[in-house]
């Protein structure tokens, strides 16, 4: 793996990391993220966002930001999630981030077993790549604090739901508080239990 990286970047190539959050929760957008890193500014302690801390994902998200050569984060709201399907929300997601790189990537290599059709370049994709190549990893960083963020700043437009805590995930405290409030205007109508709610005519 090593190897493959050092020959990519002495043939000039430019490789976008490419990962995702927020596929499972029943509220709030998915986000996608692509990175670029410059070889020449080393990021320490990139992985998995999931195997990090939310204190060491945000001390991570400022050195990513300063130090890659390019990094676009983009949100797909729940009204094209529902439209589209999740798996093609996040496809979409992938393009935009991509197509949103200044310079742009020669290759994207994608966190998972499955490619948009739409890349905006070569694609490659990666099962468990988000802990194996630090650009994915940064991309998975920069996706999750990002999101997290966008849920604390909707706590705060739609209290009551506990989306700071949970961040639109299915927990028993967000099911209890959608049975009691109803959906709001960020939730995934087409996601279960929501579009049981919605079904029964249960509105925000």
């Amino acid at each position: 793996m090593a190897a493959r990286k050092v020959a990519a970047s002495t043939a000039g190539l430019l490789i976008a990391g490419v990962d995702e959050a927020g596929r499972g929760p029943l509220a709030g957008p998915v986000a996608v993220a692509a990175v670029i890193l410059d070889p020449a500014h080393p990021i320490e302690g990139l992985n998995d966002s999931k195997k990090l801390s939310e204190a060491k994902r945000e001390a991570l998200y400022p050195q990513i930001i300063s130090r890659a050569l390019a990094h676009c984060v983009v949100m797909v709201m729940p009204e094209e999630i529902d439209r589209l399907n999740i798996f093609q929300a996040t496809m979409t997601g992938m393009c935009r981030a991509l197509a949103g790189l200044t310079p742009a990537a020669h290759e994207a290599w994608i966190d998972g077993n499955a490619l948009p059709r739409d890349l905006p370049c070569a694609g490659r994709a990666i099962v468990g790549g988000d802990a194996l190549e630090p650009a994915i990893s940064a991309a998975s960083i920069l996706a999750k604090v990002s999101r997290d963020r966008w849920m604390v700043e909707l706590d705060r437009e739609h209290p009551g739901y506990g989306f700071a805590l949970h961040k639109g995930y299915p927990t028993p405290a967000h099911l209890e508080s959608l049975k009691r409030l109803g959906p709001c205007p960020h939730h995934r109508r087409s996601f279960a239990p929501v579009k049981l709610l919605v079904d029964q005519g249960v509105l925000f």
